[in-house]
């Protein structure tokens, strides 16, 4: 069998029966620290140009990170340069700290320091591997072997650090590939760093202990974390730093269950651009906070711009459903999840709710910049809430509820004919040819209302109008009068003298279309046949009356056209 599972084995839990974070909550933001120039750039196909740098280092800025890993300075001209020209253009404000990253080598440490001149704020991120199967493997190399590498690297970074008194000047150290490095070993190398480098509470060393590759469950992870910020020594001159990867697909939940272990800050990417499958994408992170009611202290006020800008600079895609950002995630297709979409935006401003509670919205788009237009879209599997949905909150048509199954009914036989999604102005188009622009075989010429107010011998007082009219059928004028207790009725009396279908009065329903003095009027009357099917006549105009007596004559024509 080559798709054999029996060629992997379990990764082992960690002893750690009085955890305790399966107890805690989230309940500020970590330190974020963007890796998107660095290990987002080195995974790219296409690496960024110094110019694309510039411009997600803009993002970045706008955001509001306060720490970015810019590059590899050592590494190649580009990611030297590119710093440089941070610096020299004094592109780098002065609460922002650059990150850079190097290997514990000397002439990789040496270069590094030579990129950062001029610099006010810097964070040297040194690393070595310490994982089993580096060590036994890539290496050769005995734990007392490895840790002499890393301990070397930090006293080289210490000494020329002394040289730099104008640069506040950070140290980070990971030992790459914690999750597969023994919690014992991984503990004793960054104590040997520790005892070189000696953080103090106010000038802390940032241990960063990534998932280098991602290799069990979220909960082993946070294990791991609790496991080492208790037992690490010098805790409160620690900063422990999560760099977690998606092999797994569950790069977040790791790390959201790291910081529940004791954990103080998290690197990653935007969308988790990455090496493999990525980062633990930091807009989901941050986001995910936001909707627990936590500041996640980063703005994505603006995604779709934020979009825009990753796609073009990184020549990545964004997919369709990614959390917050995804084209189609403020989006509803089944007809039932539209109308408690509908319903619930409805509660939520008529009561102006404290809180947002909307079914299948846990994220109010708008918060992210994005219109609530995209949240329905009507396809073969939508719903008549939809539908009404739509024509309600983009072009002001508020349809009788009892309207929407018989216009939703023709809307799904176009989706199902075409097997297509509808876009809003075609359903608006739709309505307009079903009902607002059939003016035909009955059409309204004139009218004139003449309305009396009688008392009768019991004193009561009695409404009396009536209609003078003219309409139009098949193109030939006739004129007709009508008595009844208001404009509607009277003109439903004249209508009888006719050969317009006989029917039988349902309901009436009216509204403004739009605000303000010259707003127009709009009226939907429902009639039954004289077989009792039910029919819908919608009608505008700036005149109530008008409204409601072209709505009426939408009716009757329906009517004729489907007899």
């Amino acid at each position: 069998m080559s798709y054999d599972y029996r060629k992997y084995k379990p990764f082992p839990p960690v002893s750690l029966p009085d955890r305790t974070w399966p107890e805690k909550t989230i309940t500020k933001a970590p330190y974020w620290c963007s890796v998107d120039l660095r290990d987002g750039n080195q995974a790219l196909p296409i690496p960024m140009s110094v110019e694309e740098k510039l411009e997600l280092f803009e993002l970045l800025l706008k955001i509001g990170f306060k720490e970015i890993e810019i590059g590899f300075p050592s590494a190649s001209q580009t990611e030297f340069d590119f710093l440089r020209t941070l610096i020299d253009k004094h592109l780098i404000p002065a609460d922002v700290t650059i990150q850079l990253l190097t290997q514990a080598r000397e002439h990789l440490i040496r270069r590094s320091f030579e990129a950062i001149k001029g610099c006010k704020n810097v964070v040297m991120h040194f690393y070595n591997s310490t994982s089993t199967v580096q060590r036994d493997v890539v290496f050769g190399k005995d734990q007392k072997e490895i840790i002499q590498i890393a301990e070397e690297g930090a006293r080289l970074i210490k000494e020329i650090a002394a040289e730099y008194p104008e640069t506040n000047i950070r140290y980070e150290y990971s030992p790459e590939s914690f999750t597969g490095t023994e919690l014992d070993f991984a503990k004793e190398i960054c104590e040997a760093v520790i005892d070189v480098l000696e953080p103090t509470p106010e000038n802390k060393l940032i241990l960063n202990l990534p998932a280098t590759v991602e290799m069990h469950t979220p909960n082993i992870h946070a294990d791991q974390i609790e496991w080492f910020s208790r037992n690490i020594k010098k805790r409160d001159c620690i900063l422990i730093s999560l760099h977690t990867h998606n092999d797994r697909g569950t790069a977040v939940a790791a790390a959201e269950l790291a910081l529940m272990a004791g954990a103080d800050r998290v690197e990653g990417t935007l969308f988790g651009n990455g090496e493999r499958t990525g980062n633990s994408d930091l807009i989901t992170m941050a986001m995910n906070l936001y909707s627990q009611g936590v500041n996640p202290e980063l703005d994505f006020s603006d995604i779709e711009h934020i979009t825009n800008v990753y796609q073009g600079c990184t020549r990545m895609d964004v997919h369709q459903r990614h959390p917050y950002a995804g084209e189609l995630v403020y989006t509803a297709f089944s007809g039932s999840h539209q109308d408690a979409i509908k319903k619930g935006l409805d509660n939520y401003n008529a009561v102006k709710a404290d809180f947002w509670d909307i079914p299948y919205l846990p994220m109010d788009p708008t918060d992210l910049g994005r219109e609530y237009e995209a949240i329905i879209r009507i396809n073969s599997q939508s719903g008549k809430g939809g539908v009404a949905f739509i024509l309600d909150t983009q072009f002001g048509y508020k349809l009788p509820k009892a309207m929407h199954p018989e216009f939703s009914r023709k809307i799904q036989l176009i989706t199902d004919d075409t097997g297509k999604e509808l876009k809003s102005q075609e359903i608006f188009e739709e309505f307009s040819k079903e009902y607002l622009n059939v003016k035909t075989p009955w059409s309204l010429v004139k009218y004139e209302i003449n309305a009396r107010l009688d008392v009768n011998d019991d004193g009561l007082e009695q409404h009396n109008v009536g209609i003078d009219c003219t309409l139009k059928y098949k193109g030939e004028q006739m004129k007709l009068e009508g008595q009844g207790n208001g404009p509607i009725d009277a003109f439903f009396h004249a209508l009888q003298s006719t050969s317009a279908p006989k029917v039988h009065f349902l309901s009436y329903d009216e509204h403004a279309l739009t605000e303000g003095a010259d707003s127009q009027a709009v009226c939907y009357i429902q009639v039954a046949d004289s077989k009792g099917r039910s029919y819908f006549g919608v009608g505008v105009d700036s005149s109530i009356n008008a409204a409601s007596l072209k709505a009426l004559l939408c009716a009757v024509n329906r009517i004729e056209g489907n007899n």
